[in-house]
């Protein structure tokens, strides 16, 4: 364990504004435009996955691109919403009991990706059963493009000086200006490049490189085994949230850790089952 020492000041926070910009009183925050790129991008995206009918079982489109236009408003209700309830039931539940209006309190806490997972499935589940759309392949749809959303997330965490790591010595140590006088890892960024590029180019060269989405389901268990282990290796490196602190011991069981675990079964539940359907349509 480093010395306190050694913990000071090794690379200073980048002194870069939360607010991108203002219009008047209103001021648009980069955390704002990241959920903004984050699904302008995964739409683009899913666009293209959809018009190309080769990638598909039988070479047809699961759905349609006015479809997926639609679905778009329905995703983005299911991230904010799920995402928000999430923060609160699985982190700030005992606050928010006690005042209510802390539901609200964005600045006290903001969004939680297990939640807004829960109800983005929520969403797809309502969505293809009202359009008629084979629920595995929106599911992969939706897994294929979800990494930008989970790459510009994280950037903003880190421009906003929040949901920094734990203390540490490495050269590339950050010091936050939320985080104390000592260094820490800038866990957002390992995130943003695990959770976010590494994951992307993995489920892209599945799908183009070895057309996964002909076997529908599997695309979606390694996107939900690969989130959940990446999650679970960064949770070693980032700082538990303060009111909750370390579940078990002094320094490793995490929420993070705690709620990402069955989601390593689950994928490769969902990545056995899709072989295996694709082994009796032969």
């Amino acid at each position: 364990m480093p010395i306190a020492a050694d913990l000071l000041a090794i690379m200073p926070f980048p002194d870069i504004d939360p607010i991108a910009f203002s219009i008047g009183p209103l001021a648009i925050h980069w955390y704002g435009l990241a959920y903004v790129a984050g699904i302008l991008l995964g739409w683009a995206y899913a666009r293209r996955l959809a018009a190309n009918e080769s990638l598909w079982p039988g070479s047809v489109s699961p759905m349609s691109r006015t479809q997926l236009d639609d679905f778009i408003v329905w995703a983005a209700l299911g991230v904010v919403l799920g995402g928000r309830l999430g923060y609160i039931f699985f982190y700030d539940l005992p606050a928010v009991l006690r005042s209510p209006v802390r539901a609200l309190e964005i600045w006290n806490g903001g969004m939680s990706f297990h939640g807004g997972l829960t109800g983005t499935t929520i969403a797809m589940i309502l969505f293809a059963r009202r359009n008629a759309i084979p629920i595995w392949s929106l599911f992969d749809i939706v897994a294929t493009v979800v990494p930008f959303g989970l790459f510009f997330g994280r950037i903003a965490n880190f421009i906003n000086g929040e949901l920094w790591g734990r203390l540490t010595d490495v050269p590339w140590a950050v010091v936050f200006p939320t985080g104390g006088p000592f260094a820490r890892h800038p866990s957002q960024l390992y995130e943003a490049g695990l959770e976010g590029i590494v994951l992307l180019v993995v489920l892209a060269a599945l799908v183009y490189g070895m057309r996964a989405l002909k076997s529908p389901g599997f695309i979606t268990g390694v996107f939900v085994c690969g989130y959940a282990l990446s999650r679970i290796f960064v949770e070693f490196f980032r700082e538990p949230d303060a009111q909750l602190g370390y579940l078990l011991g002094t320094n490793w069981l995490t929420m993070g850790m705690v709620l990402s675990s069955p989601m390593i079964l689950l994928g490769l539940w969902a990545m056995l089952r899709a072989r295996r359907q694709a082994a009796l349509q032969l």
